[in-house]
């Protein structure tokens, strides 16, 4: 008995691995040979291709495509209708299945609706893609971008809250209490 729920419409090819809880919403299609976490939920009109990889707690928005080379870590949020790439150059006379270049959503990192990843660009830990964003470069840990092309306008924090630093790089979520350092052109989380 499976441990996923599928709904009827979703279509879920051969070698795929479906961790306990995941919920697969309609009309979306898991291509062959797709490790897909626990508690994960995908929603309508999803493409997952091959051998993409997700970690747990993924939420994927109705009308995402993600292909051949993504890897989405823990906790990633994928916005509606946002898109990544796997090819720099494609042409559709030019087969270049053989050159997919990987793209690493890191842990706990959201990308808006309507954004898109061009390929191999890595996104940060905890990073902030505002909607509608074109991101041609990596993204930093718990980075705030929007934009076309992305440019970086502050940072997050876990919770997803703008981080106001102090003259001496500090500064609190004002959720959670959870102190954060910016040094050196990058944000860390302080331990309590």
């Amino acid at each position: 008995m499976d441990k996923y729920f599928a709904q009827e419409t979703a279509v879920i090819d051969d070698g795929c691995e479906i961790g306990s809880g995941t919920k697969i919403w309609h009309f979306s299609h898991i291509m062959t040979n797709c490790i897909i976490g626990e508690s994960c939920n995908i929603g309508q009109n999803v493409v997952i291709s091959p051998a993409v990889i997700l970690g747990r707690n993924v939420k994927i928005q109705n009308n995402v495509s993600v292909y051949t080379g993504v890897i989405c870590e823990d906790d990633v949020f994928l916005g509606p209708s946002m898109v990544f790439t796997n090819v720099i150059n494609p042409r559709s006379r030019v087969n270049r299945k053989n050159e997919y270049v990987q793209t690493i959503v890191r842990k706990g990192a959201s990308i808006g609706a309507n954004a898109t990843i061009v390929c191999g660009n890595e996104i940060g830990e905890y990073a902030m893609i505002g909607a509608g964003a074109v991101i041609i470069k990596p993204v930093k840990s718990f980075a705030l971008v929007v934009g076309n092309p992305a440019r970086q306008i502050g940072w997050v924090s876990e919770n997803g809250h703008k981080l106001h630093f102090d003259s001496d790089g500090n500064a609190i979520c004002p959720e959670t209490g959870q102190k954060y350092e910016l040094k050196d052109g990058s944000v860390s989380k302080i331990s309590n």
